[in-house]
């Protein structure tokens, strides 16, 4: 399966989940935020929702201002 990740090409040998996507590539701190294909997918999802073949995924880091 292959998927996009902050524009980085990246194949996956294994279906996974948003949770175990971001185990994988070791991006999942407090604060992460994530979209897939332009939508934002919520943390209560991340366990239960299925990456895809050709998922464009865009990881960021959530930052307070004001």
């Amino acid at each position: 399966m292959n998927i996009i990740v902050n524009d980085q090409p990246i194949t996956l040998s294994t279906s996974m989940t948003v949770q175990q996507l971001l185990e994988h590539v070791q991006r999942s701190q407090s604060g992460t935020a994530l979209a897939i294909n332009q939508t934002i997918i919520p943390r209560s999802e991340w366990n239960s929702h299925q990456i895809n073949d050709g998922d464009n995924i865009l990881l960021f880091q959530a930052i307070a201002g004001g």
